[in-house]
């Protein structure tokens, strides 16, 4: 995501046509800067937290700063940050090419094609660079599928230097919903099947491809596969169930007065 993905000199394709263009081309604006550093320390300070050898002392010297922080963030304002929705699998008719009624979930007060409606996805906890949950995870769509590249840090360990399994399937539910999106649609997750089919690797580049296999009413199917170098480490397969304007307007506005 930082920076984004250059243009694909073998293919032709340019993030000019890609459904996460406008997301890549969002403006770094002082805030949003200092949004991301601060999302970016924390993954360092969670990373070594669950690897750390410090001492007794050390740590409580370091927790006493970080209190020292928390308190200071507790005063600041609150409320949201953002407009829209975090996660991409409730993107769909947002993200397509062409406006679609189902785009009017993104009244934000923005033209269609201000970046800005799409600064939902900086806030994601797989994808989002301002999300220090998120790995992150890098991703942009091809013509017909969806591509991700990701390195798990210790955080996210299971068995001894692998990846935990729940991850795995979480950053799947990300890569499939990015990927059922191509339907023109919102859908939520209904189901989702992995295949670990070999340990994925901790501080290891990673690749993970998905695609759109077939829409049938309200019925969205795609799959996906991880992989670390030509080694394939799991596979899924996911379906998600489209659901109707107001029904997703609902949701937002439950999260608002949930939230702020």
């Amino acid at each position: 995501m930082s920076g984004g993905f250059p243009e694909d000199a073998a293919s032709g394709e340019s993030l000019e046509t890609s459904r996460l263009a406008r997301l890549h081309q969002l403006e770094v604006t002082p805030r949003r800067a200092e949004l991301r550093r601060l999302a970016a320390a924390n993954r360092v300070i969670i990373d070594r937290l669950v690897s750390t050898a410090a001492s007794v002392d050390q740590l409580a010297a370091a927790a006493d700063r970080l209190e020292q922080i928390a308190r200071e963030l507790t005063d600041l304002p609150s409320g949201k940050s953002y407009e829209g929705f975090a996660e991409a699998a409730n993107a769909g008719a947002a993200l397509s090419e062409n406006r679609t009624e189902a785009a009017t979930l993104l009244d934000v007060g923005l033209d269609d094609d201000d970046p800005e409606r799409y600064a939902f996805f900086d806030h994601s906890p797989f994808i989002g660079l301002s999300n220090p949950l998120s790995p992150p995870i890098e991703m942009r769509y091809l013509t017909d599928s969806v591509e991700a590249h990701v390195t798990f840090g210790a955080a996210y360990e299971g068995p001894p230097g692998c990846v935990h399994g729940g991850y795995v399937a979480a950053a799947f539910d990300e890569l499939l919903g990015c990927a059922q999106s191509l339907s023109g649609t919102q859908g939520m997750t209904a189901r989702l099947i992995i295949n670990y089919r070999s340990p994925t690797p901790l501080a290891t580049p990673l690749r993970m491809e998905g695609e759109l296999v077939s829409r049938d009413g309200r019925k969205i199917t795609a799959s996906g596969r991880l992989f670390d170098g030509d080694r394939l480490c799991a596979e899924a397969e996911g379906l998600f169930i489209s659901f109707d304007g107001d029904r997703f307007r609902q949701l937002l506005e439950d999260r608002i007065e949930r939230m702020g």
